[in-house]
């Protein structure tokens, strides 16, 4: 879901900062978006590891949380990993593949007339069918 981009210089007291980006889906009003984040590992006066998301120079709640719809400020937003909105918006720009016209196929006639021609001058009888299973009586 997240990538690792790799490591930063460390900034404002941070042991570490990762830098990672999400793909955002709303599945409420349909919009997408993506957003990276510098995650800053810290560590505070009792020990505790805590860490601060960074998007565009602002500290934001972490985006896996509880994450909001840039649009309609909705709740139910679908995490995936990075790059998946674009290559859904290129798909979209792609010019549709129209399919090859569809319809009954006619068979030739001849091959057609040959067949039936076949069919009706060779009958069936079940000692044909039975034959192969016949023993000689010796």
């Amino acid at each position: 879901m997240s990538e690792i981009a790799g490591q930063t210089g460390l900034r404002a007291g941070a042991t570490a900062v990762v830098n990672e980006s999400y793909s955002f889906a709303c599945m409420r009003c349909g919009h997408g978006w993506e957003q990276s984040y510098e995650i800053e590992h810290h560590t505070d006066a009792a020990g505790h590891e805590f860490v601060l998301y960074v998007a565009d120079g602002k500290v934001v709640p972490s985006p896996l949380s509880k994450p909001t719809c840039q649009n309609c400020d909705g709740h139910v937003v679908r995490i995936m990993r990075p790059g998946r909105v674009e290559s859904a918006r290129n798909a979209a720009r792609r010019p549709h593949r129209v399919p090859p016209p569809g319809g009954p196929v006619e068979a030739p006639e001849a091959a057609a007339e040959a067949g039936q021609e076949e069919r009706e001058h060779h009958h069936w009888h079940l000692s044909d069918l039975l034959h192969p299973f016949q023993r000689k009586a010796s």
